[in-house]
């Protein structure tokens, strides 16, 4: 039989017993329960010591766990994916050796939210047509091209190809900074992640207020009718600060 561990999923700044019901990971309905020290307290669940399986299931039970505990508490530390502790001493051995790392994090986060924002581009129609009007070296390549019907200049396609590409971005760069310097005027602060496929030219976490969440939920609405012809906004949240803290309990466990 395997040896049972404690499954750590965050840290909070509490030393009442708590019970946050049968959803923890792994599959067997386990209870999802503080263990404290002094006025810290991880929040856990049975799970065996074996390697935690990197699956899409087992990643949502981790932040839906998360997700349910910031429902009670204002200020959660997420920890790293996959950390398992030996038993309860170990879990109060954390807390008492890092507890002042433990308490400023804290602090740094109460009141504190991440919200995501991704921008996608909508109609590339549009966006193609504002780079021929805004680069006049594109623009007098494609009417050369236009007017060349009889000839077959793959090379020179080629090239328009390239400045096209080249051109688009420029532009993503330019209205991700212009839309970015907007939001993040209303943040704590922010991170710029990296963006998938060719569409997606934001994907950007911002550290807010609690307070302020309104306002800028307020200036996003106000951006997606700014843009609404040529930008689709992807926007999630309040999310855990998981761009902003992410506790490393056993660091040498991913060096593996």
């Amino acid at each position: 039989m395997e040896k049972e561990g404690k499954y750590i999923y965050c840290i909070v700044g509490t030393k009442q017993e708590r019970n946050f019901g049968p959803i923890g990971i792994g599959g067997r309905d386990n209870e999802v329960l503080t263990i404290s020290y002094d006025d810290l307290s991880m929040v856990v669940s049975n799970c065996t010591m074996s390697k935690l399986k990197v699956s899409r299931q087992n990643l949502l039970t981790h932040e839906k766990v998360i997700e349910v505990v910031m429902k009670e508490f204002d200020g959660v530390l997420p920890v790293r994916f996959g950390t398992i502790a030996s038993g309860a001493d170990e879990i109060r051995n954390l807390l008492d050796r890092r507890y002042r790392e433990f308490k400023t994090a804290l602090r740094d986060m109460e009141h504190k939210i991440e919200l995501g924002v991704k921008g996608i581009w909508g109609n590339k129609d549009v966006i193609f047509s504002e780079i021929v009007e805004e680069n006049k070296d594109i623009k007098k390549a494609k009417e050369m091209l236009l007017n060349d019907k009889g000839k077959k200049n793959i090379q020179a396609k080629m090239e328009v190809g390239k400045m096209v590409a080249r051109a688009l971005e420029k532009k993503k760069e330019k209205e991700a900074s212009k839309i970015v310097d907007v939001l993040r005027r209303t943040a704590v602060n922010y991170k710029l992640n990296k963006t998938m496929g060719d569409g997606m030219f934001i994907n950007a976490a911002f550290l807010v207020d609690k307070g302020r969440e309104k306002e800028f939920d307020n200036i996003v609405d106000d951006l997606s009718e700014e843009y609404k012809d040529k930008i689709r906004f992807m926007y999630a949240g309040p999310l855990p600060v998981y761009n902003f803290i992410n506790i490393i309990i056993y660091p040498e466990e991913w060096e593996k």
